[in-house]
């Protein structure tokens, strides 16, 4: 079912996820791609991208529009507005647990112009973050959901994989206590 004139799920399904992680107790992330339209603290952002807490006790006046996710929020001590197209959202997560949902990032039409939503997202990124070359259109990208992976997982032979963490230390050995009863 392909609708012409329907609108994205994208706003939608990160509004869901942000309500989801709040319902939960957990604290939401986005992540971002950052390029000339987006409204973030440039000395924050690494590899065109960002991270922001969108939580409650991060943000003052948090907006999730259909179009943009705006907010208030404090950055080393001075308050900072914060303006993010929808279109640059490549995932919005859990911080605790990292379960949430990635998004390919939107590839608009470069003949058009004028408008913030007719600005180049970039091709190469686009393409390392799908697999696919731009060339696709965005109906035949696949969004894959992605679920925390415990520390051992199985591996492809059916064997199980070390944990990456290191052990957690060890109690020092001592003798066991006893109770006394005293009359």
């Amino acid at each position: 079912m392909n609708a012409p004139n329907a609108t994205s799920t994208r706003p939608y399904l990160i509004r869901a996820l942000y309500e989801w992680c709040t319902d939960n107790g957990f604290t939401p992330y986005v992540a971002v791609s950052v390029d000339n339209t987006v409204q973030v603290p440039r000395e924050y952002v690494k590899n065109n991208e960002i991270v922001l807490n969108i939580g409650f006790d991060a943000t003052s006046s948090l907006t999730l529009g259909n179009e943009f996710i705006e907010f208030k929020a404090r950055f080393g001590g001075s308050a900072r507005e914060i303006l993010v197209p929808i279109s640059h959202v490549i995932a919005i997560y859990a911080r605790e647990n990292g379960q949430g949902m990635a998004f390919p990032l939107e590839v608009i039409p470069a003949g058009t112009s004028g408008t913030l939503e007719s600005q180049v997202v970039t091709p190469a990124h686009d393409a390392l973050q799908t697999g696919h070359s731009s060339s696709e259109t965005p109906d035949s990208k696949i969004m894959q959901l992605v679920e925390s992976m415990p520390d051992t997982a199985a591996a492809s032979n059916g064997k199980q994989k070390k944990s990456v963490a290191p052990d957690p230390p060890k109690p020092p050995t001592r003798p066991r206590p006893s109770l006394k009863r005293v009359k």
